[in-house]
């Protein structure tokens, strides 16, 4: 299939990947655009596998004040370059991070920062639950597993659904800006204000 400037041109818009990425997406899915956004997708996933080892060094600090001041987010963004810190890109996802903590308020950036305690009573109260509702011993630890599975997936900024666009986890979108950056990014921490809490 003859793979044409206008095709490349809509993927590079949907995908914000390079001319030349682009089109060899293209050209190895005989045009088809969704197998396209797929194969770049995953191409992403590969080369911010490759890319995790890195140091980053670099980075933006991004502050979010909602209006009236009565709630502030402090996100700090990371990179291997100052010339990528300083991109649109990078600082436009630096915001939707911080806007997205302010929405949101994850407890911690993974699974492996939430504190022991706050899993623990949360495993105390659902196994309470399933143990009321008469269920099993055997069905009542499955059930537990699972629910806490689900809350972990609700508090941990990388998984959270990101508020803008609840089809990607804010790991997906930091997974297509390695893509895009063409080098390691990530979250380092955030800290969330809010008046009376």
């Amino acid at each position: 299939m003859n793979i044409t400037s206008q095709m490349v041109k809509d993927l590079r818009d949907k995908t914000g990947a390079g001319m030349m990425d682009c089109k060899k997406a293209l050209s190895e899915n005989a045009g088809d655009m969704e197998k396209a956004i797929d194969f770049l997708r995953q191409k992403g996933l590969a080369v911010a596998a490759k890319r995790a080892g890195r140091a980053t060094s670099e980075g933006v600090i991004e502050a979010y004040i909602h209006a009236g001041g009565k709630l502030g987010v402090m996100v700090e963004l990371n990179c291997e370059t100052d010339f990528v810190a300083k991109t649109d890109a990078f600082r436009e996802f630096a915001r939707d991070v911080a806007m997205h903590v302010a929405a949101a308020n994850p407890v911690s950036l993974s699974r492996d920062d939430v504190p022991a305690d706050i899993v623990e009573r949360e495993r105390q109260i659902y196994v309470q639950q399933a143990l009321d509702s008469g269920k099993p011993a055997n069905i009542v630890e499955k059930m537990v597993v699972g629910k806490i599975d689900r809350y972990l997936s609700e508090i941990c900024l990388l998984e959270q659904q990101f508020v803008k666009n609840p089809e990607k986890s804010i790991q997906d979108m930091l997974t297509e800006l390695i893509g895009k950056m063409g080098e390691n990014v990530s979250i380092r921490r955030f800290a969330r204000f809010q008046v009376g809490v």
